[in-house]
């Protein structure tokens, strides 16, 4: 699963930018960026896989989130038709000192709530899809009062879900990626079979013990922990495609079925089998 840093520039004449239905459903893009992105969704169903966060909307989805946050794109294996609106936007993309206003408090506690991804629910989805769904129709300048709009209405909802969800390490963005992006890429090709820590650790150039080190230091996790969490999040997209808990355990390179159990509940808060009854896509 690479992930790629998505760069963005807003639209000409346009302090962010708008993105309608960009079709990528037959595309895993796994992504992230530094800039706050707002998704709205309508669909049958799909699979909102933001962060280590993974779950199955319905109908439709709205959702906040916030810089480099790692996440698939919305229409992901969506098979029926599907219409999207991104909305893309630095922090201070109205200018730096825009978001201090006191008239703008709530909204910049927003801004804080989606550093983790937050969705959002009930008639605020309703509301504000509608707003996003007219929002190309616009100047530039009525796009960016109904943007204000847009946010001030999600910044003041009680309808919401926080995903709590992790952004990518600042450093790692920077002179780690290429380190990092190695190690991904060894765990994306070979997570199905027993991974030895000293061949990744050999592989950057460092004892075992330096490579714990360096790993925990960089993304705040065990190397174990991490392979643990991405062979579940492996798991939990075969569940979601209607393999049952077996395959689903050692096709994402569990060798012992009460171990994956035992740790898919740990991290996804449920086991296997009701993660698939209540979320799966078939």
């Amino acid at each position: 699963m690479k992930l790629v840093l998505e760069k963005l520039k807003p639209d000409l004449g346009s302090s962010f930018k708008i993105l309608l239905t960009p079709n990528l459903n037959d595309l895993f893009y796994w992504h992230f960026h530094p800039e706050y992105e707002i998704v709205y969704v309508e669909a049958d169903h799909g699979v909102r896989h933001v962060g280590d966060h993974i779950s199955r909307y319905e109908n439709s989805d709205l959702v906040f989130i916030g810089p480099n946050i790692p996440h698939l794109n919305f229409d992901y294996g969506v098979k029926t038709e599907c219409e999207q609106v991104v909305v893309q936007m630095k922090e201070d993309f109205l200018g730096k000192d825009f978001f201090s206003i006191p008239e703008l408090s709530a909204v910049r506690r927003l801004f804080e709530k989606a550093r983790s991804g937050v969705s959002f629910y009930g008639q605020t989805k309703i509301i504000v899809g509608q707003k996003l769904k007219r929002l190309s129709t616009l100047d530039h300048f009525e796009q960016l009062i109904e943007l204000l709009s847009i946010l001030h209405i999600l910044a003041h909802s009680v309808e919401l879900t926080a995903l709590d969800s992790r952004p990518v390490p600042g450093h790692f963005i920077g002179k780690e990626q290429s380190r990092m992006n190695s190690i991904y890429r060894y765990i994306e090709e070979h997570y199905q079979r027993r991974i030895d820590i000293g061949t990744i650790a050999g592989m950057i150039h460092l004892t075992t013990a330096a490579f714990c080190r360096y790993f925990k230091k960089t993304t705040h996790m065990t190397f174990t922990d991490f392979l643990n969490q991405y062979r579940i999040n492996q798991a939990k997209k075969m569940l979601l495609h209607d393999k049952n808990v077996t395959e689903a355990c050692y096709g994402s390179g569990f060798e012992n079925l009460s171990y994956f159990n035992k740790t898919f509940k740990k991290i996804a808060g449920e086991n296997p089998s009701q993660f698939r009854k209540k979320h799966s896509i078939s």
